[in-house]
């Protein structure tokens, strides 16, 4: 059975790169629409952007999709990661501007209120992407690979110089609410000696200490310090997840990711679907929909983390 929202939800707040405000509101959608993207604001060419991963348009630091008429909408990750993480398979999300808002740099705001306005079941079966053989993309010594596996599992390993950051290595069933439950709080991070090189380039010019986590050596200097001893790679896992719901739909697999980032995790997708046999879309019975994310999730679940 497919999923989407009984209500419309409706958040206001800026955009980490653009610094820009906006409001977004996620509203229900029929069957087999899948999530799209509507640029309110835009005043040429058709405001609608898919949520699809051959939509992409490789940028820095982030998610950003673009429709043929070039109208683009900008980090979207951690939204999709919201959705997917609470199975949520269709929705039209209005933005009125260019980028999705930050609020408090993780995924847990639009969780709280896709909740609060509900989920309902659609009469209609749900296709997932079941994974029949590895699929790997490499840059240097960053990997990215979906292996077969009967759930979605996530393996996330990162490596910092800064020692608040250090080696972080988590895996993850992401079955029922364990998004909700274990990721959805966790914000971005960077590095204090990034910070003036990327508002330099005109990105994170919406960044400040109450958005992200800011390391710098040993020191984590956002106050109140971490919400999890390893939020950085829960960070990670949560953005892999949002860039994997570009997919489509739910992924039967196991993703791997060290070093990973956006775009080697949207090359991995592009190599699945170029790849003959990698994968196939096949009808989710009942015993199979039970292990997906987002089964049997509420407020509780929520209500533990954040």
């Amino acid at each position: 059975m497919q999923t989407t929202l009984k209500t419309t939800a409706t958040l206001i707040g800026e955009g980490l790169h653009s610094g820009r405000p906006a409001r977004i509101a996620i509203a229900p959608a029929p069957a087999d629409s899948g999530i799209v993207f509507r640029r309110t604001d835009a005043v040429a060419g058709s405001p609608v952007v898919p949520a699809r991963w051959d939509a992409t348009q490789h940028v820095p630091l982030c998610t950003r999709l673009v429709n043929a008429d070039g109208v683009s909408i900008s980090t979207v990750e951690h939204v999709m990661a919201a959705l997917a993480g609470l199975g949520v398979h269709n929705a039209r999300i209005d933005v009125s501007g260019p980028e999705v808002p930050i609020l408090d740099g993780s995924a847990a705001p639009f969780v709280r209120a896709v909740l609060k306005a509900g989920l309902a079941r659609l009469d209609a079966p749900l296709k997932v992407l079941r994974v029949l053989k590895p699929v790997e993309v490499r840059e240097g010594e960053a990997v990215a690979r979906l292996s077969p596996c009967p759930e979605l599992r996530l393996d996330f390993e990162i490596d910092f110089d800064d020692s608040a950051i250090g080696h972080q290595r988590r895996v993850l069933k992401m079955g029922n609410g364990a998004f909700v439950r274990e990721l959805c709080d966790s914000r971005t991070f960077c590095r204090l000696a990034d910070v003036e090189y990327m508002q330099a380039n005109g990105l994170a010019l919406g960044g400040t200490m109450e958005n992200a986590v800011v390391v710098d050596g040993a020191n984590v200097l956002t106050p109140g310090g971490l919400r999890h001893a390893d939020e950085p790679v829960r960070h990670k896992m949560l953005d892999a997840l949002g860039d994997l719901a570009l997919a489509g739909g739910p992924i039967l697999g196991e993703y791997t990711g060290i070093r990973a980032g956006h775009t080697l995790t949207n090359k991995l997708l592009r190599a699945l679907f170029a790849t003959p046999g990698a994968a196939e879309w096949t009808v989710c019975a009942p015993d199979v929909q039970a292990r997906l994310p987002g089964t049997g999730v509420g407020m509780g679940d929520l209500a533990a983390v954040a």
